[in-house]
């Protein structure tokens, strides 16, 4: 079930067009007949169950695994192009899990966006610290960029490594799971900030997480994948549990409605 975005939606250019798009990992099809179009500005939640291609899908965007059939188009390039680089920051599911020896600053890390080849050996400035500052800025955490990473909860590593990948002015931002971890008042904190860097900062993000609840609360539009686009649309119009079985191709094993039975007080399991 895919939905034509709205007349809005339709006025702002594309960055992402993805036809026809099959990957197969290890013999097996993962993801198969893909057609996506991400317009800019947009916060799009990708969902689905483990296995169901979501993390293949972004390796594929970044290039790092080729379609077996099919085409990517970022930004008119063909994903790895030198064209595009900088403008697109990923933030894989381990990016906050640094190793336990490892001493950085909030700062520090950040500033790690900033590099690339034309200044890895260059002791000038040319404007990184003002990249670092702007971007810790924009995640909150004036407060703690002197900070050693590993004092940092598990939110406010989140916002740093997020804060790297905005250090390097990337405007399309690709986040896999990064609400693993957070308890609730981290996770909404961190759903507001890419809420409001949409809206305030012009970017667009595209985001993987098993959490359907905080997709379903923060995110413009929703896209379950299980090999295939299941459901691609407005966020209002996710379909309930029953319609999303259909979509999957589950069927009811029970003929009749499922009465489930209080259990008496003295039988809980204590």
């Amino acid at each position: 079930m895919q939905i034509n975005p709205n007349d809005e939606e339709c006025c702002e250019p594309s960055i992402l067009e993805v036809s026809d798009l099959t990957v197969i990992r290890s013999g097996k099809v993962v993801l198969q007949d893909i057609d996506l179009t991400v317009h800019k500005g947009e916060f799009i939640g990708l969902v689905g169950p483990n296995g169901s291609g979501k993390s293949t899908l972004l390796l594929s965007l970044l290039g790092v695994l080729k379609p077996h059939k099919g085409s990517i188009s970022i930004y008119g390039n063909k994903p790895n192009s030198r064209n595009f680089f900088g403008r697109i920051g990923w933030v894989s599911q381990a990016a906050s899990n640094l190793p336990s020896q490892v001493r950085l600053t909030v700062r520090e890390l950040v500033r790690l966006g900033t590099l690339n080849n034309s200044n890895l050996f260059s002791w000038a400035d040319n404007g990184r610290s003002e990249k670092v500052t702007r971007a810790i800025r924009m995640v909150g955490l004036e407060d703690v960029e002197n900070v050693d990473v590993s004092r940092l909860s598990g939110g406010q590593r989140q916002r740093a490594v997020i804060a790297r990948a905005l250090a390097t002015e990337a405007e399309f931002l690709l986040l896999d799971e990064p609400l693993v971890g957070m308890d609730n008042n981290a996770r909404n904190s961190l759903l507001k900030l890419l809420d409001q860097l949409c809206h305030e900062a012009d970017k667009t993000i595209l985001m993987v997480s098993h959490d359907l609840t905080a997709i379903r609360q923060t995110a413009h539009r929703m896209i379950f994948l299980e090999e295939k686009i299941r459901f691609d649309g407005p966020t209002h119009l996710f379909p309930d549990l029953e319609t999303l079985a259909g979509l999957r191709g589950i069927t009811p094993t029970h003929e009749g409605p499922i009465h489930i039975h209080s259990i008496p007080q003295s039988e809980e399991v204590r």
